[in-house]
Parts: C-alpha cells; structure tokens; sequence
C-alpha cells in the first residue's frame, strides 16, 4: 500500500477502534470531497463516483468504475470495478454487511461546513443499506491533520519569515511616506518578499488603513487602495508556506503559518485606538490561557470553547457587537484546514483541540467607518501542552516618518 495511505489508514483504524466505529466510508464525486483525496493524494481526470472504504479489522478498499480501473493502482489497495449503478450498490452492500456503524463526511443539520461533503441522496443509499451513519469530523482529524515533526518545522520557519516581513512592511511604509504609498503597493512589496524568502501564497495578504480595516478580509487591488498617511492606522494580515518543504517534507506536505499585525503611522498611538487593541490582546491571551491551563488540569477542549471564552472578555468591555467572526481556523497543507476551528459563533464546532493539531486565535473588534483591530498568533498542540508558534504582538508597531 501507498505509504502516505498507509499512514493515514493506520491512524483511522487506531482512532475506530477507540471509539466504536466500524469503518470509514470515503465518497466522491468530481471533487465534491476533498476530504477523500487529501486521504489518497491528487488523481486526474477521475470522472465516475468512487468509494474507498477503510475498516477495523480488514484491509481497505477501493470500489471504482472500470472507466477509472488505472487511476489508482499506484496505491496498491485492493480494488472492486463496477460498472453499472446496480453493480455499484451491490459492492457497497457488500462491504458495508458485516458493519453496524460507518462514519462518512456527514455533520448533523449541517453544522460544521468544513466536514459536511456527502449530499442528502448518498446519506440515504447508505443509511438503506442497513448501516448507521456517523460524522468523520473528529476521525479525519486524527487520522489526516496532526502534524510529524518535520511538518511543523516548516510552519516554525514559514512563520519566523511572516513575522520579519510583517515588520517589514510597516518599515516600508515609514520609509516612503513621501511618496504616497497605497495599500496596494504594500501588499504587492509583501508578495515581492515572499517569491525572495520561497513562500507561497495563493492569495492576500491584506493590508488596510483606516476604515478598511474594519473588513475583516480586505483585498487591496490598485482601484479600490487608498494612500497611507501619517496618522493612519494598519492592519495586515498575511499567510504562506515554505514553497519548495524543508528536509525530508515535500512542498505539497509544508504547513502555512498565518498571522495579523497593526501599526500606528506616527509616535503615539490615539487613545481610542489602544483601548481597542489591548480589548483585542486581552481576549487573545485570555483564549491562550484557558488552552494551556485547561491541559495541565487534564481537561480536553472542544473549539466552541476557546471562542467563547474570547468572546466573553470582549462583551465585558461593551465590544461584543464588533467582533463579527470565530475565534480561529484550523492550519495545515492548507491555510484554513480540515481540523477543529474555534467556533462557537459561526458554527458550534464541537470538535476536540487534539495534541500535534494547530489553530490559529485571531480575536478582532471592527468599527464601521472607523478602523479595525485583529491580533493573529498560530499555537500548536505539542505532546506537553499548547504552545504560541509566533510572535505575540503586546503594542501597536509604531511606524516611523
């Protein structure tokens, strides 16, 4: 068997079998899960349904039609063709018999988007099939998005370059204030310093003055910038990863880093603007320090949680109207991966925050017409406990001119 299959068929068998699952069921259809191929690695040009079913206590399975038979013999699993719809049902049947309870890519009433692949007519065949339908979401983190070693030393080092370039940027600015920089140019030096540093991006980063800033994801293009003057207030928000992996991690394998800073064009920093920011690093350690103590007292936190008790320090200090997103996203091969987000707002993610996981706790207060205010630090589950991967931003970074 591939060996990156094997890894994850191993780590889902271990995961089943603690907690009473027969098997897992892996559905697609012309990507409608990427759950299924970041499972078994990118394929072309599959064009019918395709089921790969891992279970407890046999060797997994592929069941595929005879147009796509060779597409997937590079992962040396055992494979059924099927070539009509009645022949595909019959498979299924088949390997679904001696099983009770089968997770999928299912989340009750649609509360999780993230893990919600499978449509309501595929729910149903299964479910007729005699079989019990539970959701993967707590399984596909096990088994797909804890990180090795290696993988989080290329997060350590993507994120060591975003913090530089942050700083970097707001250096930038002071530096050619003279010459009317926009939004726009400061993003597009941020991009330059990605292709030099060997990052990718696949999209952003935001950079926002002022009332810009109070989108959470502006996108400065050359129309919609505006020019940053003295006075003015700065968020940016960037994320990458290393392009080309570190050591034995390929690049497909590197894991992004993703942080948000703000900076004052000036020497002091107005009142209003530092209420808000120490509101928003407040509620920020507030999450951190639940998350560390709530592992030395041995208690296992769900991503609700953590976004609660943010959100609670927030609505304390009467800004609780303004914080209009979840705490965090999960990271990983992507920058919003498929791991627990700390979520008791958008959705009620009651997923757990596993060891070898890591999120990113990005509290942020936006005043309409004003200014906005986010504080973006990525922390990671290590063996001993949750631990911050970058650098926490205590003051507003003040730009010089």
């Amino acid at each position: 068997m591939n060996q990156s299959v094997g890894k994850v068929v191993s780590q889902a068998t271990e995961f089943m079998e603690a907690n009473n699952i027969d098997g897992w069921l892996l559905y697609d259809y012309q990507g409608m899960n990427p759950i299924f191929w970041d499972t078994v690695g990118e394929i072309p040009n599959v064009t019918r349904p395709c089921w790969l079913w891992i279970p407890t206590n046999s060797k997994p399975r592929l069941i595929v039609s005879y147009v796509d038979q060779n597409r997937f013999e590079h992962l040396g699993i055992e494979t059924n063709l099927w070539v009509s719809r009645e022949q595909m049902i019959g498979e299924l049947q088949d390997i679904l018999s001696s099983a009770n309870q089968v997770a999928m890519e299912y989340s009750p009433m649609g509360t999780l988007p993230r893990t919600s692949k499978i449509d309501a007519g595929t729910l149903e065949l299964i479910r007729s099939l005699g079989v019990s339908v539970v959701s993967s979401s707590d399984l596909i983190q096990y088994a797909t998005q804890r990180w090795d070693d290696g993988q989080l030393q290329t997060h350590l080092i993507a994120s060591e370059i975003l913090t530089k370039t942050v700083k970097e940027a707001y250096d930038f600015i002071g530096e050619n204030i003279q010459s009317k920089p926009t939004e726009y140019d400061v993003a597009e030096f941020i991009r330059s310093r990605f292709m030099e540093e060997g990052l990718h991006s696949p999209d952003g980063p935001v950079v926002a003055a002022n009332a810009h800033g109070a989108d959470p994801h502006f996108d400065p293009t050359e129309e919609t910038s505006v020019i940053i003057k003295p006075g003015d207030w700065i968020l940016i928000d960037l994320w990458a990863k290393l392009k080309n992996g570190y050591g034995s991690t390929p690049p497909q394998d590197a894991m992004y880093g993703d942080i948000t800073w703000t900076a004052y064009v000036g020497k002091e920093v107005p009142l209003k603007h530092q209420e808000v920011f120490d509101t928003v690093i407040g509620a920020r350690d507030a999450a951190i320090d639940l998350y560390e103590r709530s592992h030395s007292e041995g208690k296992e936190l769900e991503g609700w949680e953590l976004d609660n008790e943010a959100r609670r320090y927030i609505n304390d200090r009467n800004y609780g109207d303004f914080f209009s997103h979840r705490l965090g996203h999960s990271l990983g091969r992507e920058v919003h991966s498929n791991a627990v987000n700390l979520d008791g707002w958008e959705t009620n993610d009651t997923r757990h925050l596993l060891p070898r996981i890591a999120v990113t706790i990005e509290p942020g207060i936006y005043l309409p017409g004003e200014f906005g205010v986010r504080s973006e630090v990525d922390i990671f589950y290590y063996e001993n406990g949750p631990k911050v991967t970058t650098e926490r931003q205590t003051k507003p970074y003040l730009i010089k001119i």
